[in-house]
C-alpha cells in the first residue's frame, strides 16, 4: 500500500519541483542565449567577410575589361620608314604615335587649336603606338597600307565608358572635358567604341599608364619567390621538427631552442626584412629586389610556423606505432622515416601551406629588400628584378590615377584566387596522404 504524503510534505515537494523546473528553464534560456550569441558572432563574421568581398569585386571586376577604339590607320612610309629599306631598326624607330595623331585629325578635321588637339590625342592610349610598332615589325608589308585597327583607349576615357566617372558632373569636376565627351559620343554612334576582355591585365607587367598595367610580372615574382621559400623552408622545418621531437635530449639547450622558435613565430615580419637586408644583401651580396633574396627572407619568416605545425603533427602520431615498429626490430631512424613521417605528413603539409599563404600575403619584409621598385619587365630567373602581388597592390593603391583603383582591386582578386588555390591544394594533399588508424 502506498502511503499518502502529508499536506506539508506535499507542499514542500511542490515548491522543490517548482524551483527545479525554474532552474531548468533558466539553464535552458542560458544555453539558448549562448547558442544565439555564437550564431550571431558567426553570422556577423560572415557578413563582414561578405561585405569585404563584395566591395573588392564591385570595384575590381571592371579591371578585366578594357575600352578599345576602332581607328583607320594609314601606315605612312614617311613617318615610319622614310628611307624605304624596311629594316627592323628603322621600322622600330618610326613615329607611330604620329600615325595615330594623323588618323584622329582626319577623323575630326575641325579640331585645330593646340589645346583641343591635345585633348583629342588623349582619347587613345599612349601605349597604342607600341602596339602599332609590333604589328609593323611582325608584318613589314603593312607599310603604305591602311587598316582599321582596335586601339586601346586612354585611361580617363575608359573610366567614362565604364561609368566610373559621372559624366553628369560639371566639367570642372571631372578629368574629361565636354569636348572629349562629344568626340567619344560621335565614335560610339559609329560603333567605333567597344569594351573587350582585358588580356593586357594578365599578360603584361607594371606600367605608368593604367590601361597598360598588368599583373603578370607580380604573379611571376610571387611564384618564383614562393618556390624558393618552399624548397628551403619545408625540408629545413621538417628536419628541425623531427630532431626536436624524436632525437633531441631533454635539456636546457633544447628548451632554449623551443622557446626561441615559439618567440620567432610572433616576431613582426618587418624584422625579418631588416635581417635579410643586413645578412643576405649587405653581407652575402645577394642581388637586391630579386626573388632569390625575397625567398630567403620569407624562409626565415615561415620556418617557425612550419616547425611548430610539424611538431604538432608528429606528436599526434600514436605511441603504439613507434612501439610496434621498435618491437619488430626497426631502428629509431627507420621508425621515423617509414612510420612516423608518413602518418604526420598531412599535418606537415597543412602547416607548410599555411606558412606559404602567410608568405604570399606579406609585403613589409619585401619592402625592406627593395622589392618595392617599379618593375615593368617579367622576371625570367631568380636573380632578375621582380616584385610580388602584395607589393604591386601597395604600389597601385598609392597611385593618383583613378584607373589604378580598379587595378588594385583586380590584383587583390588575383591574390585571393592564388590563396584559394593554395588552400585547395592543402586540402587535396591532406586527403591524399592522410591515413587512419
Amino acid at each position: 500500500m502506498s502511503r499518502s504524503l502529508s499536506p506539508q510534505t506535499a507542499q514542500e515537494h511542490s515548491r522543490l519541483r517548482a524551483r527545479v523546473e525554474q532552474g531548468l528553464r533558466r539553464r535552458y534560456r542560458a544555453e539558448w542565449r549562448f547558442r544565439a550569441y555564437g550564431l550571431a558572432a558567426a553570422v556577423t563574421g560572415l557578413l563582414f567577410v561578405g561585405l569585404l568581398f563584395l566591395s573588392i569585386i564591385s570595384t575590381g571586376y571592371t579591371a578585366f575589361v578594357q575600352t578599345y577604339m576602332r581607328i583607320d590607320i594609314r601606315f605612312d612610309p614617311e613617318l615610319i620608314d622614310p628611307e624605304g629599306h624596311r629594316y627592323k631598326e628603322s621600322l622600330g624607330a618610326g613615329d607611330y604615335s604620329g600615325l595615330i595623331k594623323r588618323a584622329l585629325r582626319e577623323k575630326f578635321p575641325q579640331v585645330e587649336a593646340r589645346s583641343e588637339l591635345k585633348q583629342l590625342y588623349s582619347l587613345v592610349s599612349g601605349g597604342a603606338a607600341f602596339d602599332l610598332r609590333d604589328l609593323v615589325l611582325a608584318d613589314p608589308a603593312l607599310v603604305g597600307k591602311t587598316r582599321e585597327l582596335w586601339l586601346l583607349a586612354g585611361d580617363d576615357i575608359d573610366q567614362i565608358v565604364k561609368g566610373k566617372i559621372d559624366r553628369r558632373l560639371p566639367e570642372g569636376q571631372r578629368v574629361v572635358s565636354d569636348q572629349q565627351l562629344k568626340w567619344l559620343d560621335a565614335l560610339t554612334a559609329e560603333h567605333r567604341v567597344e569594351k573587350r576582355f582585358n588580356r593586357i591585365f594578365f599578360t603584361a607587367g607594371d606600367s605608368r599608364e593604367p590601361e597598360q598595367a598588368g599583373v603578370l610580372g607580380a604573379v611571376t615574382g610571387s611564384f618564383l619567390t614562393l618556390m624558393v621559400t618552399l624548397l628551403l623552408s619545408f625540408p629545413i622545418g621538417v628536419a628541425a621538427a623531427v630532431y626536436l621531437e624524436e632525437f633531441a635530449p631533454a635539456n636546457r639547450f633544447t628548451d632554449l631552442i623551443e622557446v626561441n622558435i615559439n618567440n620567432l613565430a610572433a616576431v613582426p615580419s618587418i624584422v625579418f626584412g631588416l635581417l635579410g637586408l643586413a645578412v643576405f644583401i649587405q653581407f652575402f651580396g645577394v642581388p637586391r629586389s630579386a626573388p632569390l633574396v625575397g625567398g630567403l627572407v620569407l624562409t626565415l619568416m615561415t620556418l617557425p610556423t612550419i616547425i611548430i605545425a610539424s611538431r604538432a603533427a608528429i606528436k599526434a602520431v600514436p605511441p603504439s606505432i613507434r612501439e610496434a615498429a621498435l618491437g619488430m626490430g626497426a631502428s629509431q631512424v627507420q621508425v621515423v622515416v617509414h612510420h612516423v613521417l608518413p602518418l604526420a605528413m598531412p599535418g606537415m603539409l597543412t602547416g607548410a601551406i599555411i606558412g606559404m599563404a602567410r608568405a604570399l600575403g606579406e609585403s613589409a619584409p619585401l619592402l625592406m629588400i627593395g622589392m618595392v621598385a617599379f618593375i615593368a619587365d617579367i622576371p625570367g630567373s631568380l636573380t632578375d628584378p621582380a616584385t610580388v602581388l602584395p607589393v604591386q597592390v601597395f604600389l597601385w593603391a598609392d597611385s593618383p590615377e583613378r584607373a589604378f583603383l580598379e587595378r588594385t582591386s583586380g590584383a587583390i582578386m588575383v591574390l585571393l584566387a592564388f590563396l584559394l588555390v593554395m588552400n585547395a591544394a592543402a586540402v587535396i594533399l591532406r586527403q591524399k596522404f592522410e591515413r587512419r588508424w
